[in-house]
């Protein structure tokens, strides 16, 4: 079977990968000069360090397991502690389930809210609501403005009253009447696990696409624009290239990998109503700002997170060599630090040249962390409509674009618009895409 692969992200080359293994003859068609899409790393200055996703959760198998299959060398953050950036000052973030406290003592010693929250059991609704509307009658709108709000911040870009319970926060779906409560049980249930929460790449979670591609074999074939998707006597034609030297390729069966927006345009005609729900999914732009500093900053823990309600122009830091002992031995004596910029709707800081963006950037790392060392070297990543916004009603769209395609012989779709935007998530989709081929 000759399968297209469109998009080479992450999900787009696990997919190209279980094909291959399978016996396909698979081409990975690529509209942009690299791979990766969200995992990729840059050079600052001397080094070469992530300047997207640069964590893995470990606790689902799928990244892990595919690291392994590959031959990347994993490795776990030399610190897990964080802080929340919040009423001046550097706080302590507690034991939380996505933002919701799990030990009310040390949040009310963190300093984080003015008063301890009181819980309230409400029966769970049948129907999706946002975040907030779920959280709030249950444990107060300071709780999900100090701590939900950073947290589904720093995963999605985006805000609680418009996040979708049921998509973008299962887990706390799954804390039942009482929030509160659910939460103190969850990390008594879960504290004693052995397995870290977290996990990394040596030399980057960036370099993993790469070492896909190498290890398959894959066949990409990079700026190859897909223009449309036809399906032709049984198979399918994908035109490809610039405007000026569209080229005609023949495929058994096309598995799209792409963000929702592409998708939306390339399933117009084979899956109309899969193509209406996918353009109903909003993006945030964001952007990452990386330095090295000259020398070591003095603080403890991995980083922090920011509250929006807090009005800063970063939403989170990572202090890179703390959290990665792989770095901090190539950096020797310096810092590496990280910013992230942007939650969906608000993007007037975007609209910066780089400059500005790291100096804005550079300015809330000092405020936060006190005096810095010297820049050696900066370097804005931007992603444009980089995070897929799972609204509330998000799991009827994605129903409905699942059930389209199913209805279409030889077409598959997968990648972070779906079901997680987590890279276990996403390589879950691709893995599921492929399988779901190779079994029509």
């Amino acid at each position: 079977m000759r399968v297209a692969v469109v998009g080479a992200g992450i999900a787009g080359l696990t997919a190209a990968l279980d094909l291959v293994e399978a016996g396909c003859d698979v081409v990975v068609l690529e509209g942009s000069d690299r791979i990766g899409g969200k995992l990729h790393v840059d050079r600052v200055g001397d080094l070469r360090v992530d300047v997207g996703a640069e964590s893995l959760l470990a606790r689902r198998p799928e990244a892990v397991d595919l690291a392994t299959r590959v031959g990347a060398e994993l490795t776990h953050p030399a610190t897990t502690s964080a802080s929340i950036w919040t009423r001046g000052a550097l706080r302590p973030l507690p034991p939380t389930v996505m933002g919701v406290p799990a030990d009310l003592d040390a949040l009310e010693a963190s300093g984080i809210v003015a008063e301890r929250p009181v819980g309230h059991a409400l029966p769970v609704p049948e129907d999706d609501v946002s975040v907030t509307a779920f959280l709030e009658p249950r444990l107060g709108r300071e709780v999900v403005d100090r701590m939900v709000e950073p947290l589904l911040g720093g995963v999605y870009a985006g805000h609680a009253d418009r996040l979708s319970l049921r998509a973008a926060a299962p887990q706390v779906l799954a804390l039942g009447e009482d929030p509160l409560a659910g939460a103190a049980r969850t990390r008594a249930e879960t504290r004693t696990l052995e397995t870290p929460v977290f996990a990394g790449i040596v030399g980057g979670v960036g370099t993993l696409p790469h070492r896909v591609v190498e290890h398959g074999g894959l066949d990409v074939r990079l700026r190859s624009t897909v223009r449309a998707i036809t399906s032709v006597d049984g198979g399918w034609e994908l035109h490809v290239g610039p405007t000026s030297a569209i080229e005609t390729l023949a495929f058994d069966a096309v598995v799209v990998a792409a963000p929702a927006p592409a998708a939306a345009r390339l399933l117009a005609e084979a899956a109309p109503p899969a193509a209406f729900s996918l353009a109903a999914i909003d993006y945030a732009s964001m952007a990452i700002a990386t330095f090295v500093l000259d020398g070591p900053i003095d603080v403890e823990g991995s980083g922090f997170l920011v509250p929006p309600i807090d009005g800063t122009v970063v939403k989170g830091s990572t202090i890179s060599t703390h959290k990665w002992a792989w770095l901090a031995e190539v950096a020797g004596d310096r810092t590496v630090v990280r910013a992230s910029i942007g939650r969906a709707g608000d993007t007037g800081v975007l609209h910066q040249d780089d400059e500005q963006v790291a100096h804005l950037a550079l300015t809330d790392l000092a405020a936060a962390y006190g005096s810095l060392p010297s820049v050696q070297s900066a370097h804005v990543q931007r992603w444009g409509g980089g995070l897929p916004q799972y609204d509330v009603g998000h799991l009827s769209r994605v129903a409905t674009v699942e059930a389209a395609v199913a209805r279409v012989d030889g077409l598959e779709v997968c990648g972070a618009a779906y079901r997680g935007v987590g890279v276990p998530a996403v390589i879950g989709s691709a893995r599921e895409a492929a399988a779901r081929l190779l079994a029509r």
